[in-house]
């Protein structure tokens, strides 16, 4: 069920789903939209979670506000949604910035968050990989926001070209940062992500409680082209939150040795 909603002043675009266990909330990747990824994972949690989603502002069908688009402005919008809306510790599936928005909730409100999936996440935005792309806005593009965005039409190109000034300049974490997430956290990429694999894998290992998993054959859109792949490993992640006992340990300790 979708719906606007108030939180604190502002209408939000919320969608919740049926409550079939703990409360798990997806955050959607930057400039994009809850309905741009949701189907691509509900199928990993929606019969085993009490499912939340909505569009940040500026985004999708929320409309803009000053400053919207920085990373400071959409964790703050996330905790308030998260203490007015959800009302209880969730488990966080971001993808894209949405996976910087979760770790970025976890060190800031580490109460609220029960677990992590981090999709195509980087902590960074020198990030050793190449520069990030221009955004060719097609007519699709616009139509689609003409249709859903509470905003005026020729705002797209100003929010792309804000968007692209962000994503040149934030997140700026640290990995002393990226330790202080002390949920259990799986970091999940494409082979052929943005980032290089190098910042990637740096991601996992400064985290205390990290899962690593690198999809081969696919990049930054692995949600979408290997969906079935991406929502097993959600499955698995989430079905067992306890510390992985392997039989080689080598990053981390198996717990009955501790």
């Amino acid at each position: 069920m979708s719906h606007y909603l108030n939180l604190r002043g502002h209408a939000l675009w919320h969608t919740e789903w049926d409550k079939n266990g703990e409360a798990l909330v997806i955050l959607h990747g930057g400039l994009s939209a809850t309905e741009d990824c949701d189907a691509y994972l509900l199928p990993a949690f929606e019969d085993t979670h009490h499912v939340f989603a909505y569009d940040r502002t500026g985004q999708g069908r929320t409309a803009d506000q000053p400053g919207s688009l920085h990373f400071a402005f959409q964790i703050a919008e996330a905790i308030a949604y998260l203490e007015d809306v959800v009302k209880e510790p969730a488990h966080l599936v971001g993808w894209s910035d949405g996976g910087n928005i979760a770790l970025m909730i976890a060190m800031q409100r580490p109460e609220l968050v029960k677990s992590i999936v981090a999709i195509g996440a980087n902590f960074h935005f020198d990030h050793g990989g190449g520069e990030i792309p221009e955004w060719e806005i097609s007519d699709e593009d616009r139509e689609e926001y003409a249709q859903r965005s509470p905003d005026a039409p020729h705002t797209l190109d100003e929010k792309a070209q804000r968007m692209r000034a962000i994503w040149n300049s934030e997140p700026t974490l640290t990995l002393t940062d990226l330790a202080q997430v002390s949920c259990p956290t799986l970091i999940l990429a494409g082979d052929d992500e943005l980032f290089s694999l190098a910042h990637t894998t740096s991601m996992y290992e400064a985290l205390p409680d990290g899962r690593l998993a690198i999809i081969p054959g696919t990049s930054h859109f692995v949600l979408k082209e290997k969906p079935e792949l991406t929502q097993a490993i959600i499955r698995d992640f989430l079905s067992n939150l306890e510390p992985p006992i392997t039989r080689a340990p080598v990053r981390r300790t198996n717990p009955e040795t501790i």
